[in-house]
């Protein structure tokens, strides 16, 4: 009987509710619309969502009051219902009819500001926006360096409400970079840590590079890049708690990066957990890798790489729905980690929007796109596609949202950019033992936003002059080949020392990608025309020589990279042989090139390097080689002798050889002086030799291996970065001259 009562009383309460909330709402039978003099009714009424017929109640009233305001064209709204009448009272806000910027002259830096700001003419005017635009110009005056600026502004009000706004912008003087330091728990020496980051102190003759001027742009990306680089390193909780700046004496800036790098992480047991209906043996590849990495120091690029091989898998079709959880379980700095596969309910994608590429083609951004419209949505290939973008450094940001689509099974999603300058000037002086250089640039990498690098660049040093204009295109055709096109020429006046000048002027073009896993290919050919010019003091054999060549090769690269990482790297090794092989050629000079470099850490933070390098010159048919075609040790392969001053002679003359060999062991010392932060220390011993010589069996080849030992040190200057090395002979030729003490300074502008 209770049970019954109770029912009965449940009935009659919701039967109540119901009531209520039909009488609490009421329909629109008549909207009568005011007060708007520019906007038409129809338009009012789709701005605020509400037509004849309509349901109306107070929460339907604060969402018309919502929307109206939202679209910034009122300065007051009224609402007002009553017998089925809608009535909607509305005051405009102004038109703006000019907007007048004084105090920047600059288009390069008027663009940049008035881009970023949301008032136009011919737009609404309202208060709000007016004070978020002036907060915007001083924003983007301080990413370029200017933060002094001051912005007043004055609106002049015109009849039939319309506005004038007018900027009045004091820029100031830019704010300089005077010094930038290191602190916190930071474990490596600020020279090593300047190398990762793009901000750089001021000197008064860097007038091309604008590096050296505060930009909060520019730190924000350096926190990145010093995160990433300790996260590389095995720190695995590593943080850049703040990066400030602080104002030394008038426009001068001390640039400070807090770092807290913690403890260093070993990777522990890395685990893969697959659904129970996964083939095993399709991942034996990912478990060995997984294997391999155990107890080698936590590294984000190893995440990746793992994380890359899943994808490899993903695009298979049998496990083309899937998503990776990483499951972390730290112990005693024993970094534990379980890769869950997990099968994922399928989505198809509807449609992939770009946003915010005012450059940049969509082509170039879609071609990064690792799943395209109609694919089976995959989150792995979602975040590889953004990680792609990034990468192309075309952009400050990359964002992705994913959102549902028109059917029950799809989805859309929303890929963001914020577009960056992609175009650098540099310049640089540099002196040293080996003579003195200057040089000069000019680099774009997303050419009319097509994604084409241009580089140009002329070098000028004691004995030559070198220019270069290169044309690369990333990715052509959408073929994931990068082909390059290049125009170069170069003087090498040997006159007062040697007796002979070559003019050597061509072409090239070529194609690179990658053909295996860490296993790249180049294929191309270089075509260049030559002239030697000798004078009575050069030998006969050189001579012999004078007189113009054209030449044609077809050129190989076969380059095979297991570093852990391109810069500073610290594990891993690489792999190169290069392959110059003559089409039209008077001598047909066959040239065979090969690299090698091992990296290893033999304790905390060192890094050893072992490297080998081969080279050959051979005349296919039997003749003589040219000046130019011969061989000299790397002045970096072989410490302790002067460049170019070893091997076969032909009178007082040094020839350079047929071949050359070097092997080369190196050793950082990063406990040495560890207090001098701006200095790092290594030793080293070089063995290298150079001999062949084609033209005359009468010159002594000088087969015999060089040697030495000695100490380099990479020291951070004021003027710019300097690096000498003090060398001890271990064997040479009696001919050789040496060079115990050698040193190279340079620095950008």
């Amino acid at each position: 009987m209770i049970k019954q009562y109770y029912k009965i009383l449940i009935t009659i309460f919701f039967l109540i509710s119901i009531f209520c909330t039909h009488s609490l709402s009421e329909i629109i039978k008549k909207i009568e619309i005011s007060g708007n003099e520019r906007i038409p009714n129809e338009t009012v009424s789709m701005f605020a969502s509400v037509s004849i017929n309509d349901d109306i109640d107070n929460e339907k009233i604060n969402d018309i009051l919502k929307e109206l305001y939202g679209t910034g064209f009122f300065s007051d709204v009224n609402i007002n219902f009553n017998n089925n009448v809608l009535k909607i009272t509305l005051n405009e806000n102004p038109i703006i009819e000019n907007i007048y910027y004084e105090g920047i002259k600059a288009k390069k830096i008027k663009e940049p500001v008035i881009k970023s700001l949301k008032l136009r003419n011919r737009s609404s005017y309202n208060l709000i926006d007016l004070n978020i635009d002036k907060k915007r110009i001083i924003s983007s005056l301080k990413n370029m360096g200017y933060y002094f600026s001051k912005v007043d502004v004055y609106v002049d009000e015109l009849d039939d409400n319309k506005v004038n706004i007018k900027y009045i912008i004091d820029i100031g003087e830019k704010a300089k970079i005077k010094k930038i330091s290191f602190i916190g728990n930071k474990i490596f020496k600020d020279r090593k840590l300047r190398g990762v980051i793009l901000s750089e102190e001021y000197k008064f003759w860097k007038f091309v590079s604008g590096k050296k001027y505060l930009n909060e742009g520019l730190i924000e990306f350096d926190n990145r890049l010093l995160n990433n680089f300790f996260l590389n390193k095995g720190y695995y909780d590593a943080k850049i708690n703040t990066s400030f700046a602080r104002l030394i004496k008038d426009n001068e800036f001390e640039l400070i990066y807090n770092i807290d790098a913690g403890p260093k992480f070993l990777f522990g047991d890395l685990k893969l957990n697959l659904p129970i209906d996964y083939k095993k043996d399709s991942f034996l590849k990912l478990e060995k890798l997984l294997l391999k990495l155990k107890d080698k120091p936590y590294s984000i690029n190893s995440i990746e790489k793992i994380l890359e091989e899943i994808e490899i898998l993903a695009l298979d079709e049998q496990y083309e729905s899937v998503n990776v959880q990483v499951i972390e379980d730290i112990n005693n700095n024993i970094l534990n980690l379980t890769f869950d596969i997990l099968e994922t309910e399928k989505f198809f994608v509807e449609r992939i929007n770009i946003l915010g590429n005012n450059v940049t083609h969509e082509s170039v951004i879609r071609n990064q796109l690792e799943l395209d419209e109609g694919d089976p949505y995959n989150e792995i290939l979602k975040n590889k596609s953004t990680n792609n973008m990034k990468n192309l450094n075309f952009f400050k940001n990359v964002t992705s949202t994913v959102k549902n689509g028109t059917g029950f099974n799809q989805k859309i999603i929303d890929i963001s950019v914020e577009e960056k300058a992609t175009g650098e000037i540099t310049a640089s002086a540099g002196v040293g033992t080996s003579g003195k250089s200057i040089g000069f640039g000019v680099k774009e990498n997303n050419f009319l936003g097509r994604g084409i690098g241009l580089n140009s660049n002329v070098t000028i040093s004691t004995e030559s002059i070198k220019g270069l204009f290169a044309v690369t295109n990333p990715n052509f055709l959408n073929s994931d080949k990068s082909i390059y096109t290049s125009i170069e020429s170069s003087e090498t006046d040997k006159l007062t020392d040697y007796g002979y000048k070559t003019n050597r002027t061509g072409f090239s073009f070529g194609t690179n990608f990658e053909y295996l896993d860490d296993f790249k290919l180049g294929v191309g050919s270089s075509n260049f025309y030559e002239k030697i010019e000798t004078d009575s003091s050069a030998s006969t054999n050189m001579q012999k020589q004078k007189g113009n060549y054209w030449d044609s090769f077809a050129n190989f690269k076969f380059d095979y990279d297991k570093r852990n990482q391109k810069f500073q790297t610290s594990d891993g090794f690489r792999s190169t042989y290069y392959l110059n092989m003559p089409i039209v050629s008077d001598t047909n000079t066959l040239k065979n090139t090969y690299d090698y470099k091992y990296y290893t850490e033999l304790y905390e933070e060192n890094i050893t390097t072992l490297s080998l390098y081969l080279g050959a010159a051979n005349s296919l048919n039997n003749k003589d080689v040219k000046l130019s075609e011969r061989l000299n040790v790397p002045s970096s392969r072989l410490r302790g002798f002067e460049y170019g001053k070893i091997g076969p002679k032909d009178g007082s003359d040094f020839i350079g050889g047929n071949y050359i060999s070097a092997l080369n062991l190196s050793s950082t010392l990063p406990n040495f002086l560890e207090n001098a932060q701006n200095t790092d220390f290594l030793v080293f011993i070089d063995a290298a030799n150079v001999w062949g010589v084609d033209y005359d069996s009468s010159i002594d080849e000088s087969n015999k291996i060089r040697s030495s030992f000695g100490v380099g040190v990479d020291w951070f200057t004021p003027i710019g970065p300097l690096s000498f090395s003090l060398s001890q002979t271990l064997s040479k030729a009696s001919t050789d001259q040496t060079e115990s003490f050698r040193f190279d300074l340079g620095t950008t502008f």
